[in-house]
């Protein structure tokens, strides 16, 4: 019985999440603003960050089944050193291409390398802590991922500024590459799994147990899946689209001031997650799933004020604070919704099953973002000078899936007390 939470493995997956993640925020916030400030366009910037979520789609479902029969340990490291042999790559070869080819192909491979990473990782919190532990373990890996977010941009955005794309891509480079090293030296339980057909047929019948499992043998969990979807297709997307475009195009900042205030930005959007995170490590005794439909509305309306505040006749820079302030207080609220959610799919997922479960999960859940960041993408182009209808078009929209959201916890919470 593991009695302490931070064991010597735990404290090392926590450490490398910081690192990696961190590399991972900043070269994710680097290389669409430099695409964006190249171009100026929001529809070439949605549809590329939309084709970037494709492969990560793709290789959820293999992350997971790698998750349960490889070391979880040895996938975090090899795809960490893959990672930085990527950016290096890039590095050698962005400027004697076409920018938004390379740019499309690099976020591409990063995103895939993300989706096949973090299955394991979250596989592997249940076999390093105990059953009572596993929503405050979550609430810290989400927590990591929000500082990372926080961190990542605001550091990304004055080195970008001051010294240009290069300096963030060394920096992430060294970041993976730390963080593989370190991870050598994590121990993760691990019972191998005899392999006698072939990986197609693997992937199949691993698939088909997974969807199984999710909507036929506990279809409360595909509910709340069903939730996810929702909240990226209309929330998560609009979020991503909105935040760099009306920051750097829309408001009338200069360029270098506008990206510094675009990293702050998502420094603070960061915060919020992490502010989720603390509350559901704090809370986690007291969260009541049955009301976590009303983190949604509250959630759903601290992003009305963005609309207002565009309608209206304010100043950019109070503009740029209505719209910071409101991002804040959403991203706490869907984080804290979030780990509830990931923390009852752990606990009632089998362990033989975690790892593809868990990736089918995250697969089926980032299907709706591509779609939501393209749809996006051309709505803020095709509304300039209106684009607070957009901003009112995904708040009310999604008013009308809290309902959904609201039955789907009630019978959470009733099979969850039984």
């Amino acid at each position: 019985m593991r009695k302490t939470l931070m064991t010597k493995d735990f404290t090392f997956v926590v450490i490398g999440q910081i690192i990696s993640l961190f590399g991972n925020a900043t070269i994710r916030f680097a290389l669409p603003l430099y695409l964006l400030n190249q171009t100026g366009s929001s529809a070439i910037f949605g549809s590329v960050t939309a084709v970037a979520f494709l492969p990560s789609i793709l290789f959820s479902p293999i992350g997971g089944i790698m998750a349960d029969r490889i070391n979880k340990r040895n996938i975090m490291v090899v795809l960490d050193f893959m990672t930085a042999a990527l950016i290096f790559l890039f590095m050698l070869f962005y400027k004697n291409m076409s920018l938004v080819l390379v740019i499309a192909l690099t976020m591409m491979v990063l995103y895939g390398i993300a989706g096949a990473y973090q299955p394991s990782v979250q596989a592997s919190v249940p076999v390093l802590v105990a059953q009572k532990q596993i929503l405050k373990a979550n609430a810290i890996i989400n927590a990591i991922g929000s500082l990372a977010n926080l961190l990542g941009p605001v550091i990304g955005g004055v080195l970008y500024s001051a010294y240009g794309l290069e300096s963030v891509l060394w920096v992430c480079m060294f970041c993976f590459l730390f963080s593989a090293i370190m991870e050598i030296f994590i121990h993760i339980p691990y019972e191998k799994q005899n392999a006698s057909e072939s990986i197609g047929k693997m992937v199949f019948n691993d698939m088909k147990i997974s969807f199984r499992y999710i909507w036929k043998e506990n279809p409360i969990i595909g509910k709340l899946l069903n939730s996810a979807c929702f909240i990226n297709l209309f929330l998560s997307s609009m979020i991503t689209v909105a935040l760099p475009y009306l920051i750097t195009e829309v408001l009338s900042f200069e360029s270098n001031e506008a990206n510094e205030l675009y990293g702050y930005a998502q420094g603070i959007l960061g915060i919020g997650g992490l502010m989720g995170g603390v509350l559901a490590g704090i809370l986690a005794s007291r969260l009541n799933i049955k009301k976590s439909g009303v983190l949604l509305v509250y959630g759903l309306l601290a992003l009305l004020p963005m609309g207002i505040a565009l309608l209206c006749s304010l100043e950019d820079i109070q503009i740029y604070f209505v719209i910071v302030f409101s991002c804040f207080v959403s991203m706490m609220l869907f984080s804290l919704f979030s780990i509830q959610m990931l923390a009852f799919m752990q606990e009632k997922t089998p362990q033989t099953l975690i790892g593809k479960v868990m990736s089918v999960v995250l697969m089926v859940s980032m299907c709706a973002q591509p779609l939501g960041n393209a749809f996006y993408g051309f709505c803020f182009a095709y509304t300039v000078g209106y684009e607070y209808l957009v901003i009112f078009f995904a708040s009310f929209v999604s008013l009308f899936l809290v309902f959904y959201i609201k039955n789907a916890a009630k019978q959470l919470d009733s099979n969850h007390s039984s």
